[in-house]
């Protein structure tokens, strides 16, 4: 009987496993919460109109019809935070959403317009190009660059030219995450592959599985913003405790 109840006591392993499963579910609410807190900022029609500012800055950039708008009000837990136009292509701002609780802000949302829609006159396309490009390259607060990507298509040939834009701020810290949309047209065989394809394209960035539908990957994107939004006041903590005196 003894030895039966010892069998099914917990072991210091699950003990250790369930209280990491706990802060990380805890961890991830909080992320929620922080991003629940979003709000419109300004909108810009070309680099001269955005306000510049000394918060680390996310921008979500994508195809048209990729998910971007979807995905950001599924992690903002708002209806209609992000719009996505009736015609694809046509939304031509950058529009710029706050973060932080209790009045504080401490981080900016960037969503940008979506690019490679056929139907936007090849001009319009080529200044969008550009004012894209110049942002990528330019933006000082820029923190990490968000990537939506339809799996089902994979990358394409103009997210291909948005990385080769991007890569050297990259090399030199900028973080980078694609987000895999759509996730629930996929069956798990598919979604493995998909993740392991990108996890090469990406070159070192990070890469999430997600879903609006089905909430699949919805906590994980949050909590990854949050901590880069907050690994400065994080290394400070740990600094201040390494150099706290001892008794």
């Amino acid at each position: 009987m003894i030895e039966a109840m010892t069998s099914l006591a917990p072991t210091n392993s699950d003990s250790s496993t369930d209280s990491t499963a706990a802060e990380k579910k805890l961890a991830e609410k909080i992320a929620m919460g922080w991003m629940h807190t979003a709000k419109f900022l300004t909108t810009a029609p070309s680099l001269d109109f955005l306000p510049a500012l000394n918060l680390p800055e996310f921008a979500f950039v994508g195809r048209s019809n990729a998910g971007k708008s979807t995905c950001i009000n599924t992690l903002t837990q708002q209806h209609r935070l992000a719009f996505a136009s009736k015609k694809p292509g046509r939304t031509q701002s950058i529009n710029l959403f706050t973060l932080g609780k209790q009045g504080i802000t401490d981080a900016i949302l960037a969503d940008l317009p979506g690019y490679g829609y056929a139907a936007v006159p090849k001009a319009d396309k080529l200044r969008w190009q550009r004012v894209m490009a110049n942002y990528l390259m330019t933006r000082e607060n820029l923190k990490a660059i968000v990537l939506m990507c339809d799996p089902r298509h994979g990358i394409t040939e103009l997210d291909e030219i948005l990385l080769e834009v991007i890569r050297p701020r990259i090399e030199e810290g900028l973080k980078f995450l694609v987000v895999l949309t759509k996730a629930d047209k996929l069956n798990k065989t598919e979604a493995a592959k998909a993740l392991s394809i990108m996890k090469i394209q990406a070159g070192g960035g990070e890469v999430r599985l997600f879903s609006a539908l089905k909430k699949k990957g919805v906590d994980e994107v949050a909590h990854l913003l949050w901590q880069w939004a907050h690994e400065d006041d994080n290394a400070q903590h740990d600094r201040t405790i390494s150099t706290a005196p001892t008794a």
